[in-house]
């Protein structure tokens, strides 16, 4: 601890600057606290939870991210109109944003997340890794600085040796990301990354590194103060990815010793330190098959996979991220933390796993989402909505705890049985499928889990299955028969019943 001129300001109102089930997650933890909230929405997302769960809702334009959530100007003109002293942004949309996170400031807003700085240094890349190397933190092989220039970065690339991954400056999630394995493919494959990196981020800068061949994604939850306490709350992996993005997460790791655990817990704490940092982040590693570990990226948001965490070490991070932006100090000390058992988490796509999971939006004609001890759901949609073309096609993140993991991973298994989603496609039978795997009991995978043993055909329906899915069909005609009988009973006076309150709508 540390002498800090800091003082603190109590939060009265947040404005949650996202949508859908992290904007849900935020304000129940704001209602807890007693902080009131202010919720935005776009046109589609009128109807939709996030909105009549706050104490304030404002309108702020069309479908289009670009022309509603992305826009600083209408956030930050809701944040005065509504009185909201604070902004949580979520993740996506403008979390990472340092230009946001600074008009928050000037703005006199406090941002629930890093100060500017911080998302500059980390967002980019090769910045990031100059940081690193200079706090120590092992990096793959690879270049500091950007590269522009095909025939430069073919020169490197030999010096490093094949294969070598090729990766956006200035983002992350897979994009403006290509593997190389050989010379030949070299100056096609950084063009396609560059033109990806330019539509993604607006900047076509990649930098190149030794590709890692088979690695773990093991990823470090980290919480800083202002008063000069930086903590990790152990790993997560996120090793199951289809196209570089997380399907499928645990905690702790299968695979890291007491010993690997506290090495790279301290690295991800100098990670953090190296910029100054405040807030939730996650400081991310690839391990190799010699466990072996390596810099990746840091993300300066709050994770989707969070709640893994939270079942772990009982600490709530979005009330964690208040306490830290209201300038107060952790009372949370390195050695009062310790792992409590296991959760896993399935992250419930409307896309289709067996179309090479292409996103699949449509009306959720029924969602009724599994419950019962040791099992979590978050979700900003509910049945009779849609899951917009507009958005990421997430439904819920389903999460289970068990005392240890296998029984976290029979409970997660109960979970996904007993979850009924009619209307879209979902990744549901994948997770059941990665759940019963042999190389995911046993801990033997990689970050190509997907290529190596996922096939289309794995997924096929049985005999059994179909005579299921006409139980369930049966199900739903009877479900759509009794809301007729509702609706019919409401038009002549019965009332109708909510869980949800809006209380004012602007």
């Amino acid at each position: 601890m540390t002498d800090s001129p800091v003082q603190p300001r109590k939060i009265r109102k947040v404005l949650v600057a996202n949508r859908g089930e992290i904007a849900v997650r935020v304000m129940r933890t704001c209602r807890e606290l007693g902080i009131e909230t202010v919720a935005i929405y776009s046109e589609p997302d009128r109807p939709s939870p996030h909105v009549r769960m706050a104490d304030e809702a404002y309108h702020i334009g069309p479908a289009a991210a670009n022309q509603s959530y992305l826009v600083q100007e209408k956030i930050l003109e809701v944040a005065a109109r509504s009185g909201a002293d604070a902004i949580h942004p979520g993740y996506g949309f403008l979390s990472e944003n340092a230009s946001f996170a600074e008009a928050c400031q000037d703005a006199g807003v406090i941002f629930i997340g890093p100060g500017p700085e911080a998302i500059r240094a980390m967002g980019d890349k090769t910045a990031a890794r100059q940081l690193m190397e200079d706090a120590g933190v092992p990096m793959a092989p690879g270049t500091t600085d950007a590269v522009s220039d095909p025939d430069e970065g073919a020169v490197v690339a030999e010096e490093i040796g094949y294969p070598v991954l090729i990766k956006a400056a200035a983002g992350g999630g897979g994009k403006g990301m290509r593997i190389v394995d050989e010379a030949a493919g070299f100056t096609r494959a950084m063009e396609m990354a560059q033109s990806e990196a330019s539509s993604a981020f607006g900047d076509g800068r990649v930098f190149i590194e030794k590709y890692i061949q088979q690695p773990r994604h093991i990823e470090f939850q980290i919480l800083a103060d202002a008063h000069g306490n930086t903590i990790h709350l152990f790993e997560r992996e996120c090793s199951i990815q289809r196209r570089h993005q997380k399907v499928v997460e645990e905690a702790p790791s299968s695979i890291l010793t007491p010993e690997l655990r506290d090495e790279m817990g301290r690295a991800a704490v100098a990670a953090a330190e190296s910029c100054g940092y405040r807030n939730a982040g996650t400081v991310e590693f690839l391990v190799d098959a010699d466990q072996n570990f390596y810099f990746m990226e840091m993300n300066t948001r709050l994770q989707v996979e969070h709640p893994v965490t939270e079942w772990i070490t009982g600490v709530d991070l979005v009330e964690q991220q208040i306490r830290v932006a209201e300038g107060r100090e952790l009372e949370i000390r390195q050695e009062d933390l310790s792992i409590h058992g296991h959760s896993v988490e399935c992250r419930v796509y409307a896309e289709d796993p067996a179309s090479n999971f292409l996103p699949d939006p449509g009306p959720l004609h029924r969602h009724a989402a599994p419950s019962g001890f040791g099992v979590r759901v978050d979700s900003g949609v509910e049945e009779g909505g849609e899951v917009l073309i507009h958005y990421d096609p997430m439904i819920s993140k389903l999460t289970s705890w068990g005392s240890d993991r296998d029984a976290a991973i029979r409970r997660m298994i109960r979970a996904l049985d007993e979850y009924e989603i009619a209307g879209v496609q979902t990744t549901i039978p994948f997770c059941r499928f990665a759940m019963e795997h042999k190389a995911f009991r046993d801990g033997h995978f990689s970050t190509h889990f997907v290529d190596d043993h996922f096939t289309p055909d794995a997924l096929s329906v049985d005999a059994d299955s179909k005579d299921d899915l006409a139980a369930l069909a049966a199900t739903l005609y009877e479900a759509v028969s009794d809301d007729e009988t509702t609706a019919a009973a409401s038009q002549n006076g019965a009332p109708s019943r909510s869980p949800w309150k809006n209380r004012r709508e602007v």
